[in-house]
C-alpha cells in the first residue's frame, strides 16, 4: 500500500512539472513588446494619453527648417497671459459667435504661418474643447480699467532640473496641456523650450511633473553611514 502510494505520489509531481514547464516555455515565446497603437484607451492614464496625440507629426516637427525672423519667445508667450498658469488671451479681433471648429481650429489646430498676423499661429494642445471662449478672452486693450496694485507673477525657470544631468522638470500642471508637441515643437514654439527631440513623442518618461523651482545642488553626493 505504501509503495502505491509511493508511485502515484510521483506521477502527481512528473504531470504537475510537465504542466508548468508547458505552460513556461510558452509564456517565453509571447511578444514582449505591445505597441501603443494597439493599446485601448482604457490602458493609458488619462493624464498620460494626451501626450501622444501629436505623435503622428513629430519627424516632420524634427525635419522642419526654424524661421528665426518670426520665431516667438518667452517673453511674447508670458506677456499674452494675465498671470503665470493663465490661458492666453486672444490678440486679435474674433466675431462673438465664431468659435471652435468654425474658427478658432482652421488656424490653431494644426499651426501655420498667418500673413495677416505675420505670425506662426499656436497650436491648441486640447482641440477636442471647441469652446474656445470659455477660457480665452479677447485683448479689449493693453492697459488696466483702474490702477491697482497688482502685479505680474514671472513664468518658470527654463531648464530647471533637479540635477545637473537631469532632463528638465515640467514646471506647470498638465491639465488641458497633456499635448507636450503643441507648445514644445514646431515654429509655433517658443524658442526657449522647443524641444530638440520631438521624436521621442513619450516625454512623460523622462520629464516629471513639478510646479515647484528647485535650486542648483551642485554635485550629488550619496549620504553613507559612518
Amino acid at each position: 500500500m505504501k509503495r502505491l502510494f509511493i508511485i502515484f505520489l510521483w506521477i502527481i509531481l512528473m504531470i504537475a512539472t510537465i504542466v508548468i514547464w508547458t505552460y513556461s516555455y510558452q509564456s517565453s515565446h509571447e511578444e514582449a513588446y505591445v505597441p501603443v497603437s494597439n493599446l485601448s484607451e482604457t490602458y493609458i492614464i488619462p493624464s498620460e494619453e494626451g501626450v501622444f496625440k501629436r505623435s503622428e507629426y513629430a519627424l516632420e516637427y524634427a525635419e522642419m527648417p526654424i524661421d528665426k525672423k518670426h520665431q516667438r519667445n518667452l517673453n511674447t508667450y508670458y506677456k499674452n497671459r494675465a498671470f503665470y498658469g493663465a490661458p492666453p488671451s486672444i490678440p486679435h479681433a474674433v466675431a462673438e459667435r465664431n468659435m471652435g471648429g468654425n474658427s478658432c481650429l482652421k488656424c490653431h489646430e494644426n499651426g501655420g504661418y498667418v500673413d495677416k498676423y505675420n505670425a506662426y499661429a499656436p497650436v491648441t494642445p486640447h482641440p477636442e474643447k471647441v469652446n474656445c471662449r470659455q477660457c480665452h478672452v479677447p485683448q479689449k486693450t493693453q492697459s488696466l480699467f483702474v490702477a491697482t496694485n497688482w502685479t505680474r507673477t514671472t513664468g518658470a525657470a527654463v531648464g530647471n532640473k533637479a540635477l545637473l544631468t537631469s532632463p528638465p522638470i515640467i514646471p506647470h500642471q498638465i491639465q488641458f496641456r497633456e499635448n507636450c508637441l503643441s507648445c514644445h515643437a514646431g515654429p509655433g514654439a517658443p524658442k526657449e523650450i522647443r524641444t530638440t527631440h520631438p521624436n521621442r513623442v513619450n516625454c512623460r518618461q523622462c520629464h516629471v511633473i513639478n510646479d515647484k523651482n528647485v535650486s542648483e545642488i551642485g554635485v550629488f553626493k550619496r549620504a553613507t553611514k559612518e
